[in-house]
């Protein structure tokens, strides 16, 4: 089996141009079920019957795991054995027939426009580090990138004339997104700043945003950086680099922004990943709503 989970992971990363982060994930889920298999036995995929993995679920539930995460664990068994049966390695899926409970959806969290000025102007610009952190918070904001794609940006991926840069998002997929002026002033005010780090590695000289020591910035540093500005701003409410984004795609519909523009900009493949911020903006006004019309009262906007 552990054979088989490897060749699964290699394909993954060939194939579908998987994360690093994504293969871990996997690589992390499998090896549970390897061990789950292992000590009844099993070792061949052969071998594996629709009920064993039911008793992989009961043992993940009774370990009051959260549903998101056994459906990951459901999901990338599945996708082993999709492969498996591809390759005519095994003639029976076990997965077929096995469901997890619905997960509820939960709405992502959304800054309001005040709240995102404010979030903005939180870096003291006076410092080189700070000079970065509001590049760094501008475009997040401005663009609607990931944290990957974020640190991720190259020099050679910036096109300040047409206000563009080329990111590389999930899959390797890459696409051009919008950089609005303050972002594109704030960068290049970061840029050409000659207190900004010297890149130490040759594979970092091509990279925007830099260390103290020069290194590219990682995901976690822009975190951590995401997390600081929202203490200078005074913020009551917690944000990552994925609430920039949230609130990049729910204020562009509150403003009048059509679904099909904003699933482009945001990179997302299917327009149902998209549609979950038209939610936000039905609360947001329901909110005016029953705040401001004499007659709303308790009720609900229809």
């Amino acid at each position: 089996m552990r054979t088989d989970v490897q060749r699964f992971l290699t394909n993954l990363a060939a194939t579908r141009g998987a994360s690093a982060h994504t293969l871990r994930a996997y690589g992390l889920d499998l090896e549970e079920l390897c061990a789950f298999l292992e000590q009844r036995g099993i070792r061949s995929a052969e071998e594996i019957r629709p009920r064993t993995l039911r008793g992989f679920l009961v043992l993940l539930d009774e370990r009051d795991l959260a549903r998101a995460t056994i459906q990951r664990k459901l999901s990338a068994a599945r996708s082993l054995f999709r492969q498996l049966m591809r390759e005519g390695r095994i003639h029976v899926d076990p997965t077929t027939g096995l469901r997890q409970a619905r997960i509820p959806r939960s709405l992502p969290t959304c800054l309001s426009t005040e709240e995102i000025l404010q979030l903005l102007e939180a870096p003291d610009i006076k410092t080189t580090s700070g000079r970065r952190d509001r590049a760094l918070l501008e475009l997040c904001y401005s663009a609607g990138t990931r944290a990957a794609e974020t640190v991720g940006v190259n020099r050679t991926d910036l096109d300040f004339r047409s206000e563009v840069v080329r990111v590389r998002g999930k899959g390797k997929k890459e696409r051009l997104a919008a950089l609005g002026s303050h972002a594109t002033h704030a960068i290049r005010e970061y840029l050409s700043d000659p207190a900004r780090p010297t890149p130490k590695l040759p594979a970092d000289q091509a990279a925007v945003f830099l260390n103290e020591r020069g290194g590219r910035l990682t995901t976690r540093s822009l975190g951590r950086i995401v997390e600081k500005a929202v203490l200078e701003a005074g913020l009551l409410r917690r944000a990552t680099p994925h609430t920039l984004r949230h609130s990049f795609a729910t204020h562009l519909l509150d403003a009048g922004a059509d679904l099909r523009s904003v699933q482009e900009l945001l990179g997302h493949a299917h327009l149902v990943t998209t549609q979950i911020y038209t939610h936000i903006s039905i609360e947001h006004l329901r909110k005016i709503y029953e705040k401001a019309h004499p007659r709303a009262g308790a009720g609900r906007l229809a």
